[in-house]
């Protein structure tokens, strides 16, 4: 029996308030210790002693982009040197070396809708055949399943038609909430400049995934000067979509971390302390859900995360680097693996898309993912290693 009601509460499958939330997150500033135990027990419980990640190959499509974020690093302007304007023939042939390393996922990234912006951009389109980016993302996909791996698109505020028709090939897309709080848009603030962050154009897209059941990846940035209460409010918003369509598939806890080239450079990164006590509060507001924090972005303690409520890497890529933070290398799988190892965990390697979100998917899918797939429904170990 713990001392706090609230998280006995949890630990009874009870819900718990807003209010509630709050003051075991205030609680947990003078002693985490309950919260921290409650969130283990409910990642033992649900998710058992493995922890999971997604090898992957990391497209970098096109990286110019509509939006102008004060913390992103990832978008280029024309002329810049880390400017990516993939061709066909670059996004082929990186997707047959991605299969040689034995990559079991294609993420498809890009910027906010570059072609509305950058003549650029429509230029890049035209040359390679294609009319939007949607359109040669499509194609992409298909390449991809082509090649054996399985497409996971991030390309931001994508529209219904386009989610309906990327739905065909990609066994599930991503999207950031990042935070539910319109004054986080207002002027100074990050999102001031990125129209695409307006918490309302966010949560459509998130909830015509829902719609579309496509199984969806989404989280939230933690570090970029949001209060606790948007904190809870931008998870309780994650948590009714997934009440409502059951699609959210994982959420990503992502802890800022300044950048030399942007105007937040000179911002602190997010403090582990406060970060470890955001994962184990979403772990207690969601006590089923797929919940992950990017290794890298916490290269030196990373394993520590998993005694606070985390049961996945993400993906990680043994051929490409993180473009949207280029400064952060991943780790290698191997000692990804020996740290899990040492915290008393297994890694298992997944595909972009959970067990549990199978059914959400078209039949020749599933049947192309059952070549590599085992019991579980998971990656065979012997493919993988």
């Amino acid at each position: 029996m713990l001392n706090s009601e609230s998280l006995n509460n949890v630990l009874e499958n009870k819900e718990i308030s807003r209010q509630s939330i709050l003051e075991i997150y205030h609680n947990a500033i003078k002693d985490p210790t309950e919260l921290f135990s409650t969130a283990q027990i409910l990642r033992e419980k649900y998710k058992g002693n493995s922890v999971t990640f997604s090898k992957k190959a990391f497209l970098n499509i096109i990286n110019l982009c509509k939006d102008s974020c004060s913390y992103c690093t990832y978008k280029a302007e024309p002329g810049e040197e880390k400017l990516s304007l993939m061709s066909n023939q670059q996004t082929t042939e990186l997707l047959e070396l991605a299969k040689k390393y034995k990559c079991v996922e294609a993420l498809f990234v890009t910027g906010e809708q570059p072609e509305q912006r950058y003549q650029e951009a429509r230029d890049w389109l035209k040359e390679n055949g294609f009319s939007s980016t949607s359109e040669y993302l499509i194609h992409a996909s298909e390449i991809a399943l082509e090649k054996g791996l399985f497409p996971h698109t991030n390309a931001g505020n994508l529209n219904y038609d386009e989610m309906r028709e990327l739905k065909k090939t990609n066994v599930s897309m991503g999207l950031m909430l990042e935070n539910i709080s319109k004054r986080l848009t207002e002027k100074g603030m990050p999102h001031y400049l990125a129209t695409s962050k307006r918490p309302k154009a966010r949560l459509e897209i998130l909830e015509n995934s829902g719609k579309l059941r496509i199984p969806m990846t989404t989280g939230i940035l933690i570090g970029i000067g949001e209060t606790i209460e948007e904190i809870i409010d931008s998870l309780l918003a994650i948590k009714e979509l997934h009440q409502k369509y059951g699609n959210i598939q994982e959420v990503i806890l992502q802890n800022f971390q300044p950048k030399q080239d942007t105007r937040m450079k000179d911002e602190p990164s997010a403090d582990e302390k406060y970060f470890k006590t955001i994962v184990a509060i979403s772990r207690i507001m969601m006590p089923e859900m797929n919940i992950q924090i990017p290794p890298n972005l916490s290269p030196k303690s990373y394993q520590s995360f998993l005694s606070v409520g985390i049961n996945d890497w993400g993906g990680i890529s043994p051929l490409t680097p993180d473009f949207v933070n280029p400064e952060f290398s991943w780790p290698e799988i191997s000692k990804v693996d020996e740290n899990s190892k040492s915290a008393g965990f297994k890694l298992k390697c997944r595909f972009p898309i959970y067990p549990e979100f199978f059914s959400f998917i078209s039949k020749e899918l599933q049947d192309k993912m059952k070549e590599i797939q085992n019991e579980e429904g998971l990656v065979k170990e012997e493919y993988w290693r």
